[in-house]
């Protein structure tokens, strides 16, 4: 049905589709691979997009052809540089995109001038150097990615950058950001992961200023890993987060990004260039290098009332078990023996808690104690996420158990809270 309407119009073209007493306008779309057959897709006038299901019903009117422009913006960028240098890391995600200006379309961003054509006021910001190591969703990344990721963070700092900025999707840019605080060793510059909630072509796109918010941040002079997301629903500022504390907190809204159990690092006004910072950090020691990398042998199981002994087998089989317990950090009492043969087979397990905020403490009741007594690392205030990656960037650095367990419990990049200031 829906070929037979779209004969004699093209992608790009106007229409007025009228489907029993509704009526829309706006352009046609191209058709996606994930959308049924029958599916017709309008930008409209707002920005938005609308699927239409084509029936016998509906009936489509060209109102005006598309018009011949190039499908990317015919803007020259001049690049200045005596600016800082900055590069900009692209892995994927919405960020990543840009508009095709004769339909309103997305497509991801394929090479420097994808993005600097889409943003071009880059280029009055910084010296822009833009590398696009792959594009992927964020849900597709996997741990040899972030290995992937920290090496080219290095080249491109040894290269003169003054600070990198990674452009990521924003569904696990808290586990890239954890990751690449731990296996980057001696970083005395800003590394910067950003992301978009929405789309470049949605009037309510935060990419722009998320993007200049992270170059601005990426300028300055603190070192670590840091994630710089909106802080609001309005445009007047983003918030920069540790990469160790950071969690996506909502499905969609624009602030979705959240530190948990410390305060952000500080926040930047993407417009006015303002970095204002509310914690003091030291540049790292020793060679800038990748320290380790990541044994994805590691396994994170939520505890719940339903959880049951072959599931703690089945989560025990690798190398590693993260568990995101209860309350301070508790999994069903009759379940303990199975974790405790875990153990006893040499195999790591770290106890965080599913509440977030707070901290694990399994001195407060029996069960707990009983966790302590067999073996189970307390995760402190670890994020359940982070925690699984810490676990796997220590199984990559040492074999012996004990080593590793004293791994675990140290403060490395600041993913523990002092429990002074918590």
């Amino acid at each position: 049905m829906r070929e037979k309407l779209l004969d004699e119009v093209e992608v790009g073209d106007r229409l007025k589709i009228e489907k029993k007493d509704q009526g829309y306008e706006g352009i046609l779309m191209p058709h996606h691979h994930f959308s049924d057959d029958d599916v017709i897709t309008l930008k409209l006038d707002n920005g938005y997009n609308i699927g239409i299901k084509a029936d016998e019903t509906t009936q489509v009117d060209l109102l005006k052809e598309g018009e011949e422009r190039p499908e990317k913006a015919e803007k020259e960028v001049d690049i200045d540089e005596s600016k800082p240098k900055v590069s900009i890391l692209g892995t994927g995600g919405t960020i990543a995109s840009y508009v095709e200006y004769r339909t309103g379309a997305v497509h991801p961003a394929q090479d420097e001038e994808d993005v600097l054509y889409s943003n071009p006021e880059i280029a009055e910001r910084c010296d822009p150097e833009v590398d696009i190591l792959f594009s992927k969703l964020s849900e597709d990344l996997v741990p040899g990615d972030w290995v992937k990721i920290a090496d080219r963070v290095v080249e491109l700092l040894e290269g003169g950058s003054e600070g990198v900025v990674i452009s990521h999707g924003t569904d696990t840019m808290g586990y890239t950001a954890a990751a690449l605080s731990f296996m980057l060793s001696g970083l005395s510059r800003p590394v910067v992961l950003v992301g978009s909630q929405r789309s470049s072509d949605r009037p309510s796109s935060d990419a722009h200023l998320n993007l200049l918010g992270a170059i601005e941040v990426a300028k300055s002079d603190i070192p670590g890993v840091f994630v710089v997301m909106h802080d609001s629903m309005s445009d007047d500022r983003c918030m920069i987060h540790k990469g160790t504390k950071v969690r996506k907190m909502h499905t969609s809204r624009r602030d979705a990004f959240e530190s948990i159990n410390e305060e952000p690092v500080g926040m930047v006004d993407p417009r006015t260039g303002e970095v204002e910072l509310d914690q003091e950090f030291e540049p790292g020691k020793g060679e800038l290098r990748r320290k380790g990398g990541m044994e994805d042998e590691v396994s994170l199981l939520y505890a719940n009332p339903g959880t049951s002994a072959e599931e703690i087998r089945t989560a025990g089989e690798k190398k590693g078990l993260v568990i995101a317990g209860t309350g301070l950090g508790h999994i069903r009492t009759e379940l303990i023996p199975e974790l405790e043969k875990l153990i006893d087979e040499g195999k790591l397990v770290v106890m965080t808690s599913q509440c977030l905020n707070g901290t694990v403490n399994d001195l407060v009741y029996s069960a707990g104690r009983e966790l302590l007594e067999i073996g189970v690392i307390s995760g402190e205030d670890m994020l359940p996420e982070t925690a699984l990656v810490k676990l796997m960037w220590a199984l990559s650095l040492e074999e012996d158990i004990e080593e590793i367990e004293n791994l675990m419990k140290e403060n490395v990049v600041g993913e523990i809270t002092d429990r002074r200031v918590r």
